[in-house]
């Protein structure tokens, strides 16, 4: 597993000072992983366009609002925020997904902030959903399976991080990561 980086180290120390009560770790915390907030949020945003700065922001700030506001955090560590952070992401991409989808088809019931809408195109919520429906349909095959994919394609972790957060090896989560998405790969394309 990779050696943690001093950062990697005090963020691991702010998020466990924090836990206990600590609100001044908090501001220290803040410009440590929104940075890295950002850089998974564009990770995802990947296909818009170069012009619609805003949408990751709005996904990083929703993400770490929901995070932030935890009234008793009991973070591990360092990959275990970050996990937690992935699925945060992961649930705010498919919910504004599937009320774009909802509001298309005349649901209009969900009202959608103009922030929101611009955070995924209609082709990407397509895409964010069927994801979505697969990796529910692997996690009732493999729920480790599905949680390595989460952690690998939303958080953004690396092999021994997703290792850390899930206890298990890195040769486990590489044969996890490697059958998960050859799985969805067929799940995906057979559905079109």
């Amino acid at each position: 597993m990779d050696t943690p980086s001093a950062s990697q180290q005090r963020v691991t120390e702010l998020l466990a000072q924090w836990s206990h009560g600590d609100d001044a770790a908090l501001a220290e915390l803040t410009p440590l992983v929104y940075e890295e907030l950002r850089r998974l949020a564009h990770h995802h945003m990947g296909g818009e366009r170069p012009e619609h700065t805003l949408q990751t922001t709005a996904l990083v700030n929703e993400a770490y609002l929901r995070l932030a506001d935890q009234t008793n955090p009991s973070w591990q560590n360092r990959a275990h925020f970050f996990a937690l952070a992935a699925r945060a992401m992961r649930q705010i991409l498919v919910n504004y997904a599937k009320s774009y989808r909802a509001q298309k088809r005349g649901g209009g019931a969900i009202k959608v902030e103009l922030d929101e809408a611009a955070i995924v195109s209609p082709e990407q919520s397509k895409a964010i959903v069927d994801l979505n429906e697969a990796l529910e349909r692997l996690g009732t095959l493999d729920s480790r399976k599905a949680r390595v994919v989460e952690l690998k394609y939303f958080g953004g972790l690396n092999h021994g991080e997703i290792a850390e957060v899930m206890k298990i090896s890195t040769v486990t989560v590489r044969r996890d990561w490697v059958f998960a998405r050859a799985w969805l790969y067929t799940e995906l394309h057979d559905a079109r």
